[in-house]
């Protein structure tokens, strides 16, 4: 039995429109954190540059509000620390599938999407506030993307209740974030860089001009941008979509 972590709450709706947009409004009303806000069901979920993302019920969707500690330039930071966490979680339940981590913010399950990760952030009184939103496929997932999803049950397995994939889920970011702040980035990049898929191989680089850049897969800087080796050199790019 996963014990929750201490000192993180915990909210639980049948119905929203996305776990983020409600962890945006709980901190623009003050709320404390951390707090882990979970749905049954989303109605308009989204993932990175505004596209939407699939949520059924039976899958996980889930957003961690958090105020860090740190300075407002290394939360980006927390992409990482949060995909080591989910991928811990998708092994717990998953433990015979080769699960990987895909720069920036997806987890995969032999070698298909089975988790994405969206960070967002706004600023109040206190200070910087952060929705860490987590969608994991655990009974269902989306037919026809542009890069291959998978879910727990396609894997074979009987999926868990979301409700407990996120207790698992809370646990692990909370061992990763811990070591995050206490040891800093290069323990977590470390450890990401063991878990990730394409190492070394060839890749395509989507830009966010749309640009597409092409070289071998080196790893991550030590402030987590892509390493792409082009015939001209070493590329460091911060923001991109990556294909294999």
């Amino acid at each position: 039995m996963i014990s929750w972590p201490q000192g993180y709450g915990r909210l639980w709706f049948d119905e929203l429109e996305s776990t983020n947009s409600e962890a945006r409004r709980l901190a623009e009303q003050g709320a404390q954190a951390p707090v882990w806000i979970g749905a049954t069901r989303q109605t308009a979920g989204r993932g990175r540059r505004g596209r939407g993302w699939e949520s059924s019920a039976g899958d996980l969707a889930a957003t961690l509000l958090l105020r860090p500690r740190t300075e407002p330039r290394a939360n980006g930071q927390l992409s990482f620390v949060t995909a080591l966490g989910v991928a811990d979680m998708a092994t717990h339940f998953a433990p015979v599938a080769d699960i990987t981590v895909k720069w920036p913010n997806d987890v995969l399950a032999n070698g298909k999407k089975l988790a994405g990760i969206l960070l967002e952030s706004g600023r109040d009184a206190t200070g910087v506030w952060l929705a860490i939103g987590v969608g994991m496929n655990l009974a269902h997932c989306p037919q026809d993307t542009e890069f291959p999803a998978t879910c727990l049950a396609q894997l074979g397995l009987v999926p868990p209740a979301a409700s407990d994939a996120l207790a698992v889920l809370a646990s692990s970011f909370a061992h990763w974030y811990d070591a995050w702040m206490r040891d800093g980035f290069e323990i977590v990049r470390a450890q990401w860089l063991a878990r990730a898929s394409g190492l070394g191989a060839p890749i395509r680089a989507r830009l966010a001009n749309q640009e597409i850049r092409t070289g071998l897969f080196e790893g991550i800087d030590p402030t987590g941008a892509l390493l792409l080796q082009e015939s001209a050199g070493l590329r460091a790019i911060t923001a991109a979509e990556v294909f294999f």
